[in-house]
C-alpha cells in the first residue's frame, strides 16, 4: 500500500511518521514553497504528546518547548477562578507542552526527512483534485509557486490534511461556504520577557467574548524567556460583517491591539510592556466549521483541520490532529481493505472531534470564566460565593474527559 498526504502541517507530518513506523510508504505534497517555522504558541496535551513520545520525539520537544506545570483561569481583572496542575505534574505519564507552533512542526518535519528521506515532501504543490477507481486514487497537484506544469501521483489512499481551506473538503462539500465566525478576532504575538512566575505556567484571563492568554513557549535563558500572548475580542456582528477572505495571519499595528490588551490584568505581568515589545502582531479570525456527516469517500479521507477545524479553546486543535494520525495509521496497518480502514478511522474519530468542536464554541473548559464573570461582572471577594468548587470542577473536568485528556482517560487508553 502507498499513501499520498496533501498537506505538510502538524497533522500531515505526524501521519507520515505513523505510517512509516508501520511499514506503509508515504508521499507528502505541500502547497508552500518550503516548510517554515510560522505561527506563534500552542499547547499540546498529554494524550497527543504520548503519541509523539512513541515516535521518539520527546527529547527534541524538550529542546524547544516548555513542559507546562500549571494552568490558571482568571477573570479579566486577574482574579483566580480555577487553577490546576498539568501534564506530569498532574499525574500523567507524559507532559503537556507549551511550544512555538513552527518549532513543533519543524521537529516533526525533520524527523520525516531523516526517516523517510529528503524526497518525502514535495513542496510548491497544491492539490487540485483527484480521480478514484476500483484499485486506487490519482491525485493532481498544480505548481503553486511558479505556475509551471502540474504533477499527478497514484496511491491506494489519499489523505487530505490541507487545513481549514482544504481542497479535498471542497470536492466533497462544494457548497459549504466560508468558515463559521462569531465576530471574534485573535491578535497574537511573542516576545522575550523576564521569566514570569516559575517559567512553566500559563494563564487565561476573561471569557469567550474578551480574553487574554499568556504562557512561555521556549526554555528560559539567563532569566529571560519567549512569552506567547493572545488577545481575543469580539469586535463585529458576524451576521453583518463576515471575515474578509485574506484576513488569515495578517500583520496589524500596535495601535490597533494595545487598547484591547490593556483591558486585562494578569498578576505579575506588565501586559502593556509585553505587547509594546512585540515586533510583529498577527490577526486571525477565530473561526471553525460545522461538524461534517462524513469525512471519507471511497479511498479519500480528511484529517486535522481539513476534517474538524475548531476554536483554539482547551488546547485541542493540534492535539486532535495528532490523535487522528495515530488512529488512521493503526487502521491502515491492520491490512484490511483501504475503504474499510478509512471507514473505521472515521467511525472512531468523527464523533469525538464533533463533540470538541461544539463544546469549544461555548468556551470549552474556559466557560468556567464566563460563568463567574456573568454572576460577578465587577469582581468578587470569595470565588466560592460566586460559583462553588464542585461546579467549577465539573466544567473544567468534564471537558477534559470529553476531549480524552483527563487522568481517567489516560488510564483507560493505557490499559
Amino acid at each position: 500500500m502507498k499513501v499520498i498526504i496533501a498537506g505538510a502541517g502538524i497533522g500531515g507530518l505526524t501521519t507520515a511518521l505513523m505510517l512509516h513506523a508501520r511499514g506503509i510508504p508515504v508521499q507528502i505534497y505541500e502547497a508552500a514553497r518550503e516548510v517554515r517555522e510560522v505561527g506563534v504558541g500552542i499547547n499540546v496535551l498529554p494524550h497527543a504528546i504520548r503519541e509523539l513520545a512513541d515516535l521518539g520525539l520527546l527529547s527534541e520537544l524538550d529542546k524547544v518547548g516548555v513542559r507546562t506545570r500549571k494552568l490558571s483561569y482568571l477573570t479579566k481583572y486577574g482574579q483566580e477562578v480555577w487553577s490546576e496542575l498539568r501534564g506530569m505534574h498532574a499525574g500523567h505519564e507524559v507532559p503537556q507542552f507549551s511550544i512555538h507552533r513552527g518549532r513543533l512542526q519543524k521537529v516533526i518535519h525533520d524527523a520525516v526527512i531523516e526517516r523517510l528521506g529528503p524526497d518525502a515532501i514535495r513542496t510548491g504543490r497544491r492539490m487540485a483534485g483527484f480521480v478514484q477507481d476500483d484499485s486506487g486514487v490519482t491525485a493532481h497537484f498544480t505548481d503553486s509557486v511558479e505556475g509551471g506544469n502540474g504533477v499527478s501521483d497514484r496511491a491506494e489512499v489519499l489523505i487530505c490534511a490541507d487545513g481549514i481551506h482544504s481542497a479535498g473538503r471542497k470536492v466533497f462539500y462544494p457548497n459549504e461556504g466560508p468558515p463559521s465566525w462569531q465576530g471574534v478576532v485573535m491578535w497574537r504575538g511573542a516576545t522575550e520577557m523576564p521569566v514570569w512566575e516559575d517559567g512553566e505556567s500559563m494563564a487565561i484571563g476573561g471569557g469567550l467574548g474578551g480574553k487574554f492568554v499568556l504562557y512561555p513557549i521556549a526554555p528560559a535563558v539567563k532569566g529571560r524567556q519567549l512569552m506567547n500572548w493572545v488577545v481575543n475580542v469580539r469586535i463585529k456582528d458576524p451576521e453583518l460583517s463576515p471575515p474578509p477572505p485574506d484576513n488569515w495571519s495578517r500583520q496589524v499595528p500596535l495601535s490597533e491591539v494595545l487598547p484591547h490588551a490593556l483591558r486585562f490584568s494578569v498578576p505579575g505581568m506588565d501586559i502593556g510592556t509585553l505587547v509594546r515589545r512585540t515586533k510583529a502582531i498577527f490577526e486571525y479570525p477565530m473561526a471553525d466549521r460545522d461538524p461534517l456527516p462524513r469525512w471519507t469517500f471511497g479511498r479519500v479521507t480528511l484529517l486535522g483541520d481539513a476534517a474538524h477545524p475548531m476554536y483554539p479553546v482547551g488546547s485541542n486543535g493540534a492535539s486532535q490532529a495528532i490523535l487522528d494520525a495515530r488512529c488512521l495509521a493503526d487502521e491502515l496497518a491492520k491490512g484490511e481493505h483501504p475503504r474499510a480502514a478509512l471507514w473505521q478511522y472515521e467511525k472512531q474519530r468523527l464523533p469525538k472531534t464533533a463533540d470538541v468542536v461544539q463544546t469549544n464554541r461555548v468556551g470549552g473548559p474556559e466557560r468556567v470564566i464566563d460563568e463567574v464573570e456573568k454572576r460577578a461582572p465587577a469582581g468578587f471577594k470569595a470565588i466560592d460565593q460566586v460559583l462553588c468548587y464542585e461546579d467549577r470542577k465539573a466544567i473544567v473536568g468534564g471537558y477534559a474527559s470529553m476531549a480524552g485528556f483527563s487522568k481517567v482517560s489516560a488510564v483507560r487508553r493505557a490499559s
